[in-house]
């Protein structure tokens, strides 16, 4: 029986085929555009080859494209149609239940059977990679954490695919708050394999969630040959270098990348790099930072995205890009949307952002406007109720902190003092070292009129912001 490189049986009797593939998987689990090529590279020597035609459809998913999904749907139901499926092997035939359930838009069916396929069979990369991204759509930190913990005792620490797994298992452990332990995990991985763009990725996190913003910009020089080019993550990195500067009070920099990387003249478009640019700016909208054109020029690449429901995370940065530039009945006519398609007769409720709309997106893109307008109590109506679940449409701590700092400034804003005292104290509680929460924190005092609160809030944040001596 043929193999691919990690001793997993597969049907294709094409040599060429499987080798594409076996490139195809490193290309995915390094985050390279050359996986694409490499998944049609395989197609093209064996059509009926099932491992690349469930490739195939995953990567029309993974964008969250809407486009690209209906496509991959329309791929999948065509080879399906005329497949003779009792010829494949049972991890092949999981692996295209899986592929049909996701782009069908069953994101937690296609999770469930990823995690039964590596539970029998836990050298199979593929499915352990599609599974890590499916638990980051939908907030799913346990099982983020577990996936791949569950797995790491059936490979070898020398195999060249074990790098990549401690890089996803450290981003697990990260959203599980196993900080020091997903550090640890995350610096080994890259250290095994530098084009760990993931490991990066996680070791990144953990900065970010502890406070740690010299940390993170040094790392992320010291690495910047191995994240910044020829990956789908260095937008995102990027985003995450501009995080760092705006917690150490530079509000200069963050824009200048955001002109030169997160959005310009030669981006694509591309949905997970408009995430990334919406939600640095809205950062500095939450300030009363005027972005308004850069707002409108982002807002006009949002609108084309927005035609069909698909993903309630998207749906909230492209709300904050309306809301930005100022185009709130487009920002309502999108939530009216929304909310027509919920309660259309039929409506199947296996697609995972039904729920997704119904219990996050609504509610959040309807917080938004109402914080835009200046309507701060009715944003804080909004987001209240659900703030301890907003992991539920996915993304990550450090992507849904955008939801959790509109509440307090909202909170302040509006007058919830109380409120905003609880919100602060739980901030300062968890990440004691964040001039944010200190700033904010000095302005709660200052609205209670204790100036020497305020005072002594505010040069907290001045003293983790300047510069360590040496």
């Amino acid at each position: 029986m043929t193999q691919d490189q990690h001793g997993n049986a597969v049907t294709s009797a094409a040599p060429d085929a499987i080798g594409q593939y076996d490139a195809a998987v490193d290309h995915l689990l390094h985050f390279r555009a050359d996986v694409v090529d490499a998944t049609e590279n395989a197609l093209r020597a064996d059509p009926g080859f099932a491992l690349a035609r469930a490739m195939q459809a995953y990567l029309g998913v993974l964008g969250t494209e809407p486009d690209d999904a209906a496509k991959a749907r329309d791929l999948l139901r065509d080879y399906l149609a005329t497949a003779d499926l009792t010829r494949l092997l049972p991890r092949e035939r999981m692996h295209l239940a899986a592929a049909r359930a996701l782009v069908a838009g069953d994101w937690y069916g296609g999770a469930g059977l990823l995690r039964d396929l590596v539970g029998e069979f836990p050298r199979d990369p593929l499915a352990l990679a599609i599974g890590h991204q499916c638990d980051f759509f939908t907030g799913d930190a346990a099982t983020l954490r577990d996936r791949v913990g569950s797995v790491l005792t059936a490979w070898r620490p020398d195999e060249p695919a074990y790098s990549t797994l401690l890089g996803m298992y450290a981003f697990g452990l990260e959203e599980c708050g196993h900080y020091a332990r997903a550090e640890d995990v995350g610096l080994e991985a890259v250290e095994r394999d530098p084009s760990d763009v993931w490991g990066v990725h996680a070791v990144v996190h953990t900065f970010e969630m502890q406070g740690r913003f010299r940390d993170g910009l040094s790392y992320l020089d010291k690495r910047a040959l191995d994240w910044q080019t020829g990956n789908f993550l260095n937008v995102h990195n990027w985003w995450h270098y501009c995080l760092y500067l705006l917690d150490s009070g530079n509000s200069v920099e963050p824009l200048e990348i955001y002109d030169s990387v997160l959005h310009t003249a030669q981006s694509t478009g591309a949905c997970m790099e408009m995430l990334d640019a919406a939600a640095l700016l809205w950062r500095l909208y939450l300030e009363g930072s005027d972005q308004s054109q850069r707002w409108m020029v982002l807002a006009d690449a949002w609108e084309p995205k927005m035609t069909v429901p698909h993903y309630a995370f998207n749906d909230m940065h492209a709300v904050m890009a309306y809301v930005g530039a100022g185009r709130f009945d487009d920002a309502q006519r999108l939530v009216d949307a929304r909310a027509a398609w919920l309660a259309e007769p039929g409506n199947d409720p296996t697609i995972t952002n039904v729920m997704m709309t119904r219990d996050v997106g609504i509610p959040v893109c309807s917080a938004l406007i109402a914080f835009g307008q200046e309507r701060y109590a009715q944003a804080v109506g909004h987001l209240l109720p659900i703030r301890s679940m907003v992991n539920r449409f996915g993304g990550s701590h450090a992507q849904r902190d955008a939801v959790q700092r509109t509440l307090v400034e909202a909170a302040l804003r509006s007058g919830r003092y109380d409120l905003a005292r609880s919100l602060l104290s739980e901030r300062l509680g968890v990440n004691p070292c964040s001039p944010y929460a200190w700033l904010k924190q000095a302005a709660l005092a200052e609205a209670l009129g204790d100036a020497a609160a305020a005072g002594s809030a505010r040069a907290r944040a001045g003293s983790l912001r300047a510069p360590a001596r040496g």
